[in-house]
């Protein structure tokens, strides 16, 4: 009786265990997803602009072998072209 006990108690804290790695993993996939400010998946280059006010803001996209720019982005994702292409964004510090 005692083992049996021992064993459901120690199977109990595995599932337990268990369940909040699990729980950790799910939650900070989609946090990964979509970081906030410039990044790059396999093949494309993305700003993710991420406010609770609404704002638009003024980013720099550099670009390789190209002339930098300017462009205002609305909150969420934007899409700025292939990842081979584009080398970086950052936020200006102004407003559009």
């Amino acid at each position: 009786m005692r083992v049996r006990r021992q064993l459901t108690s120690t199977l109990g804290a595995f599932a337990l265990a268990f369940a909040f790695l699990s729980a950790g993993t799910v939650t900070a996939t989609p946090a990964a997803a979509d970081p906030c400010g410039f990044y790059e998946t396999g093949s494309d280059a993305y700003y993710n602009h991420c406010t609770s006010d609404g704002s638009h803001v003024v980013i720099k996209v550099e670009v390789a072998l190209a002339p930098d720019y300017e462009r205002c982005v609305a909150p969420g994702r934007t899409w700025l072209g292939s990842a081979t292409r584009i080398q970086g964004a950052h936020y200006t510090g102004r407003t559009c």
